[in-house]
């Protein structure tokens, strides 16, 4: 059985602190959006799958509730930064499985300010679920006094540039067409524009990422209906013309990950390859047929990896690809319209639900102007260290 997007919604992304609110308030705002879009009520829907990563138990259980007391199941999602698309694929599954006609996928975050942590309990690293991921990071690189996350994707890049010669420049470019777009999102945390002089002047993190190369930690929901083929005709006419998701995959870390002891395959270069190959094996489609892409951007070193990860071009060849043009308007691809994680923001919950809401917009030909000339379809990748990749192809129906 088919899945389909029938209704999108979002908050703006936040800074944290910054407005006076609650997760259940950003799901409220969020959820009925999605819901209006898709002309229905949530009295149709069937069960909710709704992920974050930083508030208790059952929160999913209070955030719902805002939308209404129906009874239904609501699933509770954690899975890293990868927790919006994993709750949008549990809605795929239980609408192509036949479970559910009509799902509500959610995602929020409220998240605090400053660098996210390495996933440790009280700085102990041998508790850290991704504990082998920073091992392996250690024996190669040492470990250094800088936000660990950024510190294992910048020692990641340092290893792109001695084994490729990417650029700062090249990486710097990444951001100053992230930071580009977002002027054009509404929705967007940050829409000031820098070019890659700004980029490689601000505040350095972890060499060679600098502040405007790292995702900030952000407030925020999102919220996507998915409904089953049957569901559609019986509703008749959608509000909103529907979004296929022609095909999706979920991969975790393997071997590979592991073995080469390098950090470009400890963040996710091999999974990501191996989700965007089930993905285009399973609908037959590939990377030259995509006209839009929204990729998972937290520093501008893995925006490089996942071109290369999604066969956008071959290892090596990312740098050069992003300084030629050939990821922004104009060029073969427009990667991440939205402005991506860098300058829309990245709750963690909500972020792969949100890269899914500008593809819908795009490919329905509404996304106003950041809007990618006749877009047809679109492939969205989100990854959470420790491990999940997502890749998600979606078309206009």
């Amino acid at each position: 059985m088919k899945a389909y997007v029938a209704g999108v919604g979002m908050t703006k992304f936040e800074k944290p602190e910054s407005r006076e609110w609650q997760y259940w308030d950003m799901v409220r705002e969020a959820g009925n959006a999605a819901l209006a879009d898709a002309g229905i009520s949530y009295g149709e829907v069937e069960q909710v799958p709704i992920g974050y990563c930083f508030q208790p138990s059952t929160a999913g259980q209070r955030a719902a509730y805002e939308l209404g007391l129906t009874g239904i199941p609501v699933y509770n999602v954690n899975n890293n930064c990868a927790t919006g698309s994993t709750a949008l694929m549990l809605a795929r599954q239980l609408v192509e499985g036949g479970a559910a006609d009509c799902v509500l996928a959610l995602g929020f975050e409220r998240m605090k300010r400053g660098a996210l942590g390495g996933g440790t309990d009280g700085g102990d690293f041998a508790t850290s679920p991704v504990a082998r991921h920073y091992g392996v990071m250690a024996a190669r690189h040492g470990f250094e006094m800088t936000p660990p996350t950024a510190q294992i994707f910048g020692d990641a890049a340092r290893e792109h540039m001695e084994k490729y010669g990417t650029t700062e420049a090249q990486l710097a470019a990444v951001a100053a067409k992230n930071h580009r777009h977002s002027a054009h999102n509404p929705y967007a945390q940050f829409q000031d524009v820098y070019d890659v002089d700004d980029i490689l002047a601000a505040r350095v993190v972890h060499h060679p990422l600098t502040k405007l190369q790292c995702s900030p930690t952000s407030d925020g929901a999102a919220a996507a209906v998915v409904v089953s083929e049957r569901f559609a005709d019986a509703h008749g006419p959608a509000s909103r013309p529907l979004v296929e998701i022609v095909a999706q995959a979920m991969t975790t870390d393997t071997e590979d990950s592991f073995a080469s002891g390098s950090c470009i395959d400890v963040v996710g270069r091999p999974m990501s390859r191996a989700a965007a190959r089930q993905v285009y094996e399973r609908s037959g489609l590939g990377i030259e047929d995509v006209d839009v892409v929204e990729l998972h951007d937290c520093f501008s070193i893995n925006e490089l990896l996942t071109y290369e990860a999604l066969g956008m071009c071959e290892p090596g060849e990312s740098g050069k690809l992003v300084e030629s043009g050939g990821t922004t308007y104009g060029g073969r691809w427009v990667v991440n319209p939205s402005g991506g994680l860098i300058s829309k923001g990245h709750p963690l919950g909500a972020t792969g639900i949100a890269q899914v809401a500008e593809l819908v917009w795009q490919l329905r030909g509404t996304a106003g102007e950041r809007q990618v000339a006749g877009a047809e379809v679109g492939l969205a990748h989100n990854i959470g260290l420790g491990g999940a990749a997502v890749v998600t192809l979606l078309r206009a129906a």
